[in-house]
């Protein structure tokens, strides 16, 4: 399949794995990527930007397809080392971060004369024409089905969706309670050119996450617990 997505991120299939806190390690996001996928490593699980280098360099070591690094900027009193993260990123190679949180214009200069495609988490239609107005790549437009953002509108997928694809011209993702095929489709029918997943990726085995939460996820999917996608095609099975 081909999208602006697939294009843009170089990737086999329009399917992001979104950033996640203490989930996005080098095992999820490099099994992610070789099934065709965008994985992305999550960049502030890691303490230091010394400590992020070492998991990009992990990660190159699992895969030689392309992979992201999410990056989130917190309002905060003490800020982490943002330059030294995005500077982790760059030396690393990283052509794809993914941003959230705050407005990432500060940084968008730095990231831009590395070559980085930027791709925002958004949860209304007037943020994602803000990141389109400052430069972003893609942005992904978070619905409330998605957990783990501020600014939401109580605005679900269903509404938003259409609404954003109405405004932008920019290429953008669908998150939140994208869970398989049915939610790609659904995704691609709203105007949306893929999709983010995050929760789903909890149950698999390459994510570190408890075998209880693994197990009450599979069982709210009534899916069999699985290695990512095993193939590049069994996740549209």
């Amino acid at each position: 399949m081909k999208t602006r997505i697939t294009e843009l991120f170089n990737i086999e299939h329009p399917i992001i794995q979104g950033g996640m806190h203490y989930v996005g390690f080098a095992e999820l996001a490099s099994a992610v990527s070789n099934a065709g996928g965008l994985g992305i490593i999550t960049g502030l699980t890691q303490k230091s930007p010394n400590d992020l280098a070492k998991e990009i360099a992990r990660c190159h070591e699992m895969t030689d397809k392309p992979f992201g690094v999410n990056l989130t900027f917190l309002p905060t009193v003490a800020a982490p080392d943002y330059p030294g993260y995005i500077d982790a990123i760059i030396d690393g190679g990283i052509k794809v971060v993914e941003t959230a949180g705050r407005n990432p214009q500060p940084y968008m200069e730095q990231l831009k004369k590395a070559d980085i495609k930027v791709i925002h988490k958004c949860t209304s239609v007037r943020h994602s024409l803000k990141a389109e107005a400052i430069g972003c790549d893609a942005v992904s437009v978070d619905g409330f089905e998605c957990g783990g953002h501020p600014g939401e509108d109580d605005m679900p997928n269903m509404i938003l969706l259409p609404r954003a694809a109405e405004e932008l011209k920019i290429p953008f993702v669908a998150s939140g309670g994208m869970a398989d095929a049915r939610s790609l489709v659904a995704s691609l029918a709203m105007g949306a050119e893929g999709m983010n997943m995050g929760t789903r990726f909890m149950a698999t085995k390459e994510a570190p996450c408890h075998e209880r939460v693994k197990v009450l996820t599979n069982i709210q999917d009534h899916l069999p617990e699985s290695q990512v996608f095993n193939n590049s095609s069994s996740f549209f099975n």
